[in-house]
């Protein structure tokens, strides 16, 4: 697919990504998301591979990219299980779309966005280096709600966004390559989850 101007526009891509856009000589949707990726702005080339996605590739993509994730939450509140079950709950949908799994879906992600918001909450108490933990594990949890969501709704792009906010330390740096570039495998025709 190839990248235009007119296409940004259509898409409301921000002021400043169509200037970038328009800064480089790229216009294969591939070749443009690797120079984003290159240029470090890892936020347009999400936003730019959500919306070339087909709705399948959508939902997988959410997935994956809350799967890459969950375990920061895991850690921090091993008992919890409703950001994990609105995982499984969104990867029912993706096997059988049926409307009884997307109501499924809708409930387990309200449940692991009420996970991620009592994370967010004790985040919000805690000192400043278990706060970052806690705000990873917050954002950890709000990926998997929104994996589930999208089972009903738009929401791969906010999965990424908070995947890349709980990835956000160096010590997770890798996860945001990981998920990018397994957004441009569905893109390039490559295997669903």
């Amino acid at each position: 697919m190839e990248i235009t101007r007119e296409w940004l526009e259509e898409k409301g891509a921000c002021t400043e990504g169509r200037k970038w856009f328009l800064r480089q000589n790229k216009t294969d949707a591939i070749d443009v998301i690797r120079a984003l990726v290159a240029d470090n702005l890892w936020d347009w080339a999400n936003w730019t591979i959500v919306r070339l996605m087909s709705r399948e590739q959508y939902l997988s993509y959410a997935i994956f990219t809350a799967e890459q994730v969950i375990d920061i939450f895991e850690a921090r509140y091993p008992d919890d299980k409703r950001p994990r079950q609105a995982i499984e709950a969104a990867r029912v949908c993706l096997q059988n779309d049926t409307q009884k799994n997307r109501k499924a879906a809708s409930a387990a992600a309200s449940d692991a966005n009420a996970a991620a918001s009592d994370a967010y909450a004790a985040a919000s108490d805690a000192a400043n280096a278990a706060a970052s933990d806690a705000y990873a594990a917050a954002s950890a949890a709000y990926a998997a709600a929104y994996a589930a969501a999208y089972a009903a709704a738009y929401a791969a792009a906010y999965t990424a966004a908070y995947a890349a906010a709980a990835a956000a330390s160096a010590a997770y740096a890798s996860i945001k390559t990981k998920i990018i570039n397994y957004g441009v495998q569905l893109l390039e025709g490559g295997e669903k989850r």
